[in-house]
């Protein structure tokens, strides 16, 4: 009991500060404790909606998110989300993995690269904007993972939106992404309610308190500490 209590604290934190859902952290730990991997994906799909609703809330009370860029890249995330959600059963998982740790690693070197000339937002390539729908959405629905792992540098680096603009708009984003996985995932029978009840408060907690750290801490920090993020979820990922 204590120990998801604790974990959703964190995984809240992360996903209010970094507009990230926390799947890397959940689908492990489920693993571990003996659930199996569909269920853990599908369990932390649901929990991701949790977290993201809780730090999007908060975004949207200080003004960072961008609603635009939300409805536009949930046109072309929720069909995908949906689709890897059905294709996870198929597709072998640790080739995906492989494969989604070293996209990591690129996009980790690509947000460092850049830099963050303003906060002030002056516009999105809206472009890029269904591209990165695609990608988010898909492995999202395949991993169990948050999308906002791969929506907040896509946003930064491809639609050149300033990081505390893409942590807030990926909070409220990747609410959407997970819902939409979560609910195919427990047509499924992938989900276990008991387990998203006990971490619900601590996802709730945390990802307010994450939330309102965003928006007191410099966006070059929040540029490297997601970037330190990044190579940690990718290493995870490949080995």
């Amino acid at each position: 009991m204590l120990e998801f209590v604790v974990l959703g604290l964190g995984i809240g934190f992360l996903a209010g500060l970094l507009g990230v859902g926390g799947g890397f952290l959940i689908v492990p730990a489920l693993v571990i404790l003996g659930k199996p991997i569909h269920l853990a994906i599908g369990t932390s799909l649901t929990c991701i909606t949790v977290s993201s609703f809780s730090s999007a809330v908060t975004h949207l009370r200080r003004n960072s998110v961008l609603p635009k860029v939300v409805l536009l890249k949930e046109i072309f995330s929720v069909p995908s989300a949906i689709i890897g959600s059905y294709a996870s059963s198929l597709l072998p998982e640790k080739a995906l993995r492989i494969a989604f740790g070293i996209l990591l690693l690129y996009l980790s070197y690509t947000l460092l690269k850049k830099s963050e000339n303003s906060e002030e937002y002056r516009g999105v390539n809206y472009k890029a904007i269904p591209i990165i729908g695609i990608i988010s959405g898909t492995m999202s629905g395949l991993l169990g993972i948050s999308g906002g792992v791969l929506n907040v540098p896509l946003f930064h680096s491809l639609a050149g939106i300033p990081m505390r603009y893409a942590i807030g708009t990926s909070s409220l984003a990747l609410f959407f992404t997970a819902l939409a996985g979560s609910i195919e995932h427990y047509r499924l029978g992938h989900v276990d309610p008991r387990i998203i009840l006990t971490l619900a408060p601590g996802l709730i907690v945390g990802g307010y308190l994450g939330a309102i750290t965003a928006h007191r801490t410099h966006p070059e920090i929040l540029k490297k500490v997601f970037a330190g993020f990044l190579v940690v979820v990718a290493l995870r990922m490949i080995l």
